[in-house]
């Protein structure tokens, strides 16, 4: 394989491409990179499985997935540490239950602080992005204001971190929720602000938002997203749930005055039972407003109730099992860190050399 001096990224990766008989036109699918990062903060819920797992389970085979569990992140709010440390391995049994496959090759599944270059190319970048932007960021708005007492610079640069997450790995693609498109746009922006400054070096990445089921939202409050930390307990699905607990759940949801199964204005309540009923079964919205036509809201409740309970409760004894072997969790994670930093400790030693940060190379 020849690459022209001076190459970007992309250049030698379409170049490889070639040389191994791939596609590599422009519009054709490619083997990608993909980023996913997970909140270790609090139990896990049917909203992180229908989000980050899910989207990522649809592309598996199309190239290597890199889930990394964002403790760096979760320090920016009050927290305890020990349940930190809990959060951050019980979220990666979670992930393992869920479908995960790290040992086989298959995915990277690692702890965000075993991997120092994250922070490092946090800073680093923090050269090349505006103070402006960050100051835009509607998250930073939304938590800084129920802050009763400190509102960290961790906080405000949650953003800038996250673009250091998925940069280090020159990722090509980041599932997310729809609520999460302001900070990719950011990613994107600081990757092309250091390539126009320091050459070709980073790749931008894209964010895939499915068109249904990006957003779950608490069965209490449908203007607002399912969350451990900001949701209510009785909007909120927990994979550690028992069966009747999440029947109850679903039983109580908020809907509306009305009685016809389809989505609309007025109708979030159940235009979100109807997403979540639709990405579990593998199917569309429509053909589940088809089949419940003039049945009501109660047998409608009932039956997502049961999809839910049939979808989470293989999750749910998968993870107590996991759980349970804290010592095989860690392996795992130490085994992923060793794999994740083998490739951000490249794209950082690039970023410096680019900058002219320490000895030249």
């Amino acid at each position: 394989m020849q690459v022209p001096a001076g190459a970007s990224w992309r250049d030698v990766s379409r170049a490889w491409r070639v040389c191994e008989g791939l596609p590599h036109g422009p519009y054709t699918a490619l083997p990608v990179r993909i980023f996913s990062g997970i909140q270790p903060t609090g139990q896990k819920h049917l909203g992180n499985c229908d989000g980050a797992i899910g989207q990522d389970g649809e592309g598996e085979g199309r190239g290597e997935g890199i889930y990394c569990n964002v403790g760096l992140h979760a320090i920016t709010v009050p927290y305890q540490p020990d349940e930190l440390r809990g959060n951050v391995v019980g979220t990666a049994a979670v992930l393992l239950a869920a479908g995960l496959e790290p040992e086989k090759g298959r995915c990277i599944l690692f702890r965000q602080s075993d991997v120092r270059e994250h922070a490092e190319l946090c800073w680093l970048l923090s050269a090349v992005t505006a103070h402006g932007d960050l100051n835009r960021m509607t998250q930073f708005k939304e938590k800084s204001a129920k802050q009763r007492e400190l509102v960290s610079a961790g906080l405000f640069l949650y953003p800038l971190l996250q673009a250091a997450d998925v940069l280090a790995y020159r990722a090509e693609e980041v599932p997310v929720g729809d609520d999460q498109r302001q900070h990719v746009e950011l990613m994107r922006d600081i990757a092309e602000r250091f390539n126009e400054r320091f050459g070709e070096t980073l790749v931008v990445p894209r964010h895939r938002i499915p068109d249904v089921g990006g957003r779950v939202m608490d069965l209490q409050s449908p203007d607002q997203k399912m969350s451990t930390t900001l949701g209510s307990e009785a909007g909120t699905l927990y994979i550690r749930d028992s069966d009747e607990e999440m029947r109850k759940k679903i039983r109580s949801a908020v809907t509306d005055s009305g009685r016809d199964v389809v989505r609309g204005p007025g109708k979030e309540g159940i235009s979100n039972l109807i997403e979540v009923s639709a990405v579990l079964r593998g199917g569309a919205p429509e053909e589940v407003e088809g089949e419940f036509d003039g049945a009501g809201y109660g047998d409608f409740k009932a039956a997502v109730a049961e999809t839910v309970v049939e979808s989470l409760a293989p999750i749910r004894e998968r993870y107590l099992e996991l759980a349970a072997d804290r010592a095989g969790l860690e392996r795992v994670l130490a085994d992923g860190a060793d794999r994740a930093r083998s490739i951000a400790s490249g794209t950082v030693a690039d970023v410096r050399a680019r900058m002219g940060v320490g000895p030249p190379g």
